[in-house]
C-alpha cells in the first residue's frame, strides 16, 4: 500500500510504500476512494513538526514533564532512545475517508465486499490507498451521497458532537466562532436543526466562504469592535442562545468572547483547541453552561468500543461516534448538509505533500481539502525492500514481529549493533511502522504478516514484541517452525498456551533440535542484579526478599488492563519481579498468596495494588509489594535481599548497597536490556539457554496462580512439574 506519513522531527510529509495492514478480527479492509484532510488536527501536527526542539518543548510542557519523569525511571540513555524513536519515526496522518470494502474478517456480517463505506479514526482511516478499520468505525454510505462528500463525514461528526452538547432548539440563535471546515459544517448542521446562525472569524476568506456556501446566515469579523452589537442586533437583543467555539487559538479570547455574547443561562461548547481560562464575571453572573466536546462522539478513545467492537446500548447512549457518522450522512442525503461547497482544494493522492504545504502559512486560503485516489490502485506488495544487507556465512538472521516504542528504544538497538547479526524481516500491525523502522534500522524487508517472518528462510531467530495476547500463539508458531525465540514478557496469558509451549519445547528436544526460548526478563541481567548476586554468593540461601514497586497508575482504558489483550498488570508486569526473585534464590516458586490492598481509592483495576508472597523450592520467601498509589517522585523499584549474614539493596537499578563484608555502594546503570540481548544471542550460538525453560514456565504459572489466589483468597500451589507432565 501507499500511505501519507509525517516525521515529527522535521515536519516532512511524504507518501511511503509499506506492506498492507493485517486484517484483524472484527475489522474490514477498505480501498480508499477519497480522504479528507483536517486543517485543524493535521495542520497542528505539521506546524509542531516544523518547530525546532526548543520550540517543541515550549509548546508542549506536558510532554517535557513526561520526559523528565521517564528519565528518573529508565535513565537518560533510555529516555533519549525513546524520544528519538518518537521524533524520527513516521506517523500516519488522516482520520476521515470513503472507500469500497474489499474484505471482511470472519464473523463480520454488517458489511460485505463492494459496500461503499465512510470510515473514521486516527490510526485506522489514514490517508492510504488501503486501510483496515474496526466495525464500529465504519458506516454504510447512502446511495444519494457522493463518495467525495462521504469522505468528509467524520469532520461533520466532530461538528455534530458539539451540537449534541449544545442542544440547539428550533428558532434559537447560534453563533459559531471559527469558520474553518468544522465550523462551517457546524453552521450547516445548526441551520438544519432550525437555528438562525451567525459566524465569526478573523480571516476574510473564511467569512467569504461562509457567506458563499450558505453555511451561516451572517458572517462577521470576530475582531470587530462592533461584534457584540452585531450579535445583539442579530438576536433581537437577547444574546446568543448557544455558542460553538470551533477556532484554533492558544489565547483565551474565544472563550472570553463567547461569554460576552451569550445570553443569561446560555450554552458555550468548545469544539476546537483554545485557551479555556473561564472569565468568572460573565460565566458566573449569566450562569452560562460550559462544555468541551470530545472528537466525534461517545466511544472515541475507548478501545473496548473502537477495537473490541462492543457497542453502547442505544437506550443508554443514543449518539455514539458511529451513530453520529450515520446521522451526518443522512443529512447529506437529505440535502441539509453539503460539505462539497466547503472544498477549496483537491489533490491526487500521490501529490498529498502539496496539501500540507498549505499549512506553512502566508499562502492561499483553504478550508475543505480532499485527496482523490486512483480508480485502480497499484497492486499491493507482500513485502517491501528496506535496503538491509543480506546475511552472510556465519551471520545470525533476526526478524521482528511487532516493534513499538519499547522495542525500538531498548531491544532493536542491541540487536542491530551486535556483531554477526543481520536484521532480516519485520512485521507490524500497521504496515507503516514496519516499512519505516525497517528502512531506518537496516532490515532486509518489511512483510505483511507474522507468518512471513516465521517462514522466512533467512530468519534464524524471531523477536516477538507485540501486544501481550499474541505472545503465546506467536512464540508457539515460531518454536514449532524451529526458530529461536526472544519474546517480550509475558510468555503467554493462559495455562493452555503454557502447556502448548512446554509440549512444543519437549517435542523439539526429543527430535534433536532444541530452539532457544527466552522471555524478556531483563532485570536479572542488569549490572545491579549481577553485582548483588555476586556479593551474596551461592551459599546464602534460603533468602528473605522484599521487592517494592511504585508502579504508578495506568489509565483504566489502556489495553494492558484488558484481560483478553494485555492480561492485566500481574501477568503483564509482575512477572518481571517474580523472575528476579527466582534469579536471586536460584529456585522456582512452589506457592503464591496474593492479597489485594482494599480501600485504596478510585482505581477500577483490582491488580493495581497487591501484595504477593511467594515460597520457593529452596525455602526462600519473597514478597512483592506492587502499588499504583505511591508518590510520583519516589523511585519505581527497590529490592532488599537478605541471607546468611549478607544483604543487598538495589535502588531502582541505579545503585546497589552491599552489606556483610563491610559496607559499600556500587553505582550501576540500566535495567539489563543490552545484556539480555547479548545473553540470548550467546544462547542461540551455544545452545545453552540463558534462563532455564522450566524457570520461565514457572514464572508464568506463578502469575496465573496469583490471579487465582486473588479470586479465592487462598494460597495457590505452583507446580511446573505438572505442566511438564501434561506436555
Amino acid at each position: 500500500m501507499q500511505i501519507v506519513a509525517l516525521t515529527l522531527a522535521d515536519g516532512v510529509v511524504s507518501v511511503l510504500e509499506a506492506p498492507a495492514p493485517a486484517l484483524a478480527p472484527g475489522c474490514l479492509r477498505v480501498r480508499t476512494l477519497h480522504s479528507a484532510v483536517s486543517p485543524g488536527t493535521e495542520g497542528n501536527k505539521i506546524r509542531t513538526g516544523r518547530r525546532n526542539l526548543l520550540e517543541k518543548a515550549r509548546s508542549r510542557p506536558d510532554q517535557v514533564r513526561q520526559v523528565l519523569e521517564l528519565s528518573r525511571q529508565v535513565g537518560w540513555k533510555g529516555t533519549i532512545q525513546k524520544v528519538r524513536a518518537k521524533l524520527e519515526g513516521a506517523q500516519p496522518l488522516g482520520y476521515s475517508l470513503c472507500g469500497r470494502v474489499t474484505e471482511v474478517a470472519p464473523g463480520v456480517v454488517d458489511f460485505r465486499p463492494g459496500d461503499l463505506v465512510a470510515c473514521a479514526g486516527g490510526g485506522y482511516a489514514n490517508h492510504a490507498d488501503e486501510v483496515v478499520v474496526p466495525l464500529n468505525l465504519a458506516v454504510a454510505v447512502p446511495a444519494a451521497v457522493a463518495p467525495d462528500a462521504a469522505a468528509m463525514a467524520t469532520l461533520g461528526a466532530v461538528a455534530l458532537q458539539g451540537l449534541r452538547l449544545a442542544q440547539p432548539a428550533v428558532g434559537e440563535n447560534a453563533v459559531v466562532i471559527g469558520l474553518g471546515v468544522v465550523g462551517l459544517l457546524a453552521g450547516q448542521l445548526l441551520k438544519a436543526a432550525g437555528c438562525r446562525v451567525m459566524g465569526a472569524d478573523i480571516a476574510r476568506p473564511a467569512l467569504e466562504l461562509a457567506a458563499r456556501s450558505g453555511s451561516v446566515d451572517l458572517a462577521i469579523d470576530s475582531r470587530a469592535e462592533s461584534l457584540e452589537d452585531a450579535v445583539s442586533a442579530f438576536t433581537r437583543g437577547y444574546g446568543a442562545d448557544l455558542v460553538l467555539i470551533c477556532a484554533a487559538a492558544e489565547s483565551n479570547e474565544p472563550v472570553a468572547q463567547a461569554g460576552r455574547i451569550c445570553r443569561k443561562r446560555g450554552r458555550v461548547v468548545v469544539v476546537g483547541a483554545v485557551g479555556m481560562d473561564l472569565p468568572r464575571d460573565d460565566y458566573y453572573t449569566k450562569e452560562i453552561a460550559f462544555a468541551v466536546s470530545c472528537s466525534y462522539g461517545p466511544g472515541r478513545y475507548d478501545p473496548t468500543y473502537e477495537e473490541g467492537g462492543v457497542d453502547y446500548p442505544l437506550g443508554f447512549v443514543r449518539w455514539t461516534q458511529k451513530r453520529n457518522l450515520e446521522a451526518v450522512l443522512d443529512l447529506m442525503a437529505a440535502g441539509k448538509c453539503n460539505p462539497l461547497t466547503l472544498v477549496t482544494h483537491r489533490f491526487p493522492f500521490v501529490e498529498a505533500p502539496r496539501a500540507y504545504a498549505l499549512f506553512a502559512g502566508g499562502g492561499e486560503p483553504y478550508a475543505g481539502i480532499l485527496l482523490d485516489y486512483p480508480a485502480e490502485p497499484a497492486p499491493g506488495r507482500r513485502e517491501i525492500p528496506c535496503g538491509g544487507v543480506a546475511a552472510g556465512p556465519g551471520d545470525l538472521g533476526v526478524g521482528f514481529i511487532g516493534c513499538g516504542s519499547y522495542a525500538q528504544s531498548f531491544l532493536l538497538p542491541p540487536f542491530r549493533s551486535a556483531r554477526g547479526v543481520r536484521l532480516t524481516a519485520i512485521h507490524t500491525r500497521s504496515g507503516l511502522s514496519a516499512a519505516d523502522v525497517g528502512r531506518r534500522a537496516g532490515f532486509q524487508r518489511a512483510v505483511d504478516s507474522a507468518a512471513a517472518v516465521i517462514e522466512d528462510p533467512d530468519t534464524v531467530a524471531v523477536v516477538i514484541a507485540t501486544r501481550h495476547d499474541q505472545h503465546g500463539p506467536l512464540a508457539l508458531a515460531a518454536l514449532a517452525a524451529g526458530k529461536h525465540v526472544f519474546v517480550e514478557k509475558p510468555l503467554c496469558l493462559t495455562l493452555d498456551e503454557a502447556r502448548a509451549i512446554a509440549r512444543t519445547l519437549r517435542e523439539r528436544v526429543a527430535g534433536g533440535r532444541s530452539p532457544v526460548l527466552q522471555v524478556g526478563f531483563n532485570r536479572r541481567f542488569s549490572p545491579a542484579a549481577r553485582a548483588a548476586r555476586g556479593h551474596l554468593g551461592a551459599a546464602c540461601g534460603p533468602l528473605t526478599m522484599v521487592y517494592r514497586i511504585n508502579a504508578g497508575p495506568v489509565p483504566p482504558e489502556h489495553w494492558t488492563h484488558d484481560p483478553a489483550v494485555g492480561g492485566g498488570r500481574i501477568l503483564g508486569e509482575v512477572c518481571h519481579f517474580v523472575d528476579l526473585l527466582q534469579f536471586f534464590c536460584g529456585a522456582d516458586p512452589i506457592e503464591v498468596h496474593a492479597v489485594r490492598v482494599e480501600g485504596t481509592g478510585p482505581e477500577t483495576n483490582p491488580e493495581d495494588n497487591v501484595i504477593l508472597t511467594l515460597r520457593f523450592a529452596d525455602g526462600s520467601i519473597g514478597t512483592v509489594a506492587y502499588s499504583a498509589r505511591g508518590g510520583k517522585t519516589m523511585p519505581k523499584e527497590e529490592l532488599q535481599v537478605l541471607g546468611a549474614g549478607r544483604s543487598a539493596i538495589i535502588d531502582n537499578f541505579g545503585s546497589v548497597r552491599l552489606f556483610g563484608r563491610g559496607r559499600r555502594v556500587q553505582r550501576c546503570a540500566g535495567k539489563g536490556q543490552d545484556q539480555e540481548v547479548a545473553a540470548f544471542l550467546a544462547a542461540v550460538r551455544t545452545g545453552e539457554p540463558a534462563i532455564p525453560p522450566t524457570s520461565q514456565l514457572a514464572t508464568t504459572l506463578a502469575t496465573l496462580a496469583a490471579l487465582e489466589s486473588l479470586r479465592t483468597g487462598l494460597p495457590q500451589p505452583v507446580r511446573v512439574d505438572s505442566l511438564l507432565d501434561d506436555a
